[in-house]
């Protein structure tokens, strides 16, 4: 589904500082990704967040039964709210990093610009902990695992249309090439992308 519609880039003209910010944020997610996750499923499951974990205050460490289906967990970080964190910054597969990074990079940057370095990262954070604490409290008592920037990463690009509506974003589309289109459009297929991924879901049944 990228390659459908695809952004490459977006109108930089306006932006005034180098986005620091977006660049480490994209080397931890990528890091975390390859050198944690990659290696050990172990990782993923103990430091994803698990809305039961948050709810009561403990770690799972064993397996539990799911829909008739053992579903791994392992230790986590201590105390456990601490995977609210940690789990905004790993992901459920190439294509989620992929997506989610592809769009933190054409989009932080301007959104960075016209925040500051320090209000941005604070916006981050506080948009992937609110993402978090939506799901929980939806589900509370969930033994499966979730994690994923997308909830932080929606609220940059929340941002980013409020900043810049009109702003046009050059996307590859298909066969057709590379045309400029509106950033809500742009943006409404990323949140497309999101809903068919199940939000960063890590459940294995």
């Amino acid at each position: 589904m990228l390659t459908m519609l695809m952004p490459i880039g977006d109108d930089n003209e306006g932006r005034h500082s180098t986005p620091y910010v977006t660049y480490i944020l994209i080397a931890i997610n990528l890091a975390v990704f390859f050198l944690l996750q990659m290696p050990s499923d172990a990782f993923t499951y103990g430091y994803a967040t698990v809305p039961a974990e948050i709810t009561r205050g403990v770690d799972i460490t064993r397996p539990v039964q799911v829909d008739g289906a053992a579903l791994p967990h392992y230790p986590g970080p201590q105390p456990i709210y601490l995977t609210l964190f940690t789990a905004m910054f790993m992901h459920g597969g190439f294509a989620h990093i992929f997506g989610n990074m592809l769009y933190l990079w054409i989009f932080g940057d301007n959104v960075e610009d016209a925040m500051g370095h320090v209000k941005f990262l604070i916006f981050y954070l506080l948009c992937g902990l609110a993402a978090s604490a939506a799901h929980i409290f939806s589900e509370p008592n969930s033994l499966i695992p979730s994690l994923g920037a997308s909830g932080a990463i929606a609220g940059v690009l929340g941002g980013y249309l409020l900043m810049f509506p009109s702003r046009q974003v050059r996307v590859l589309i298909g066969w057709v090439g590379i045309v400029a289109m509106p950033a809500l459009i742009v943006i409404g297929f990323w949140g497309v992308l999101q809903f068919l991924g199940g939000f960063g879901s890590i459940a294995r049944t």
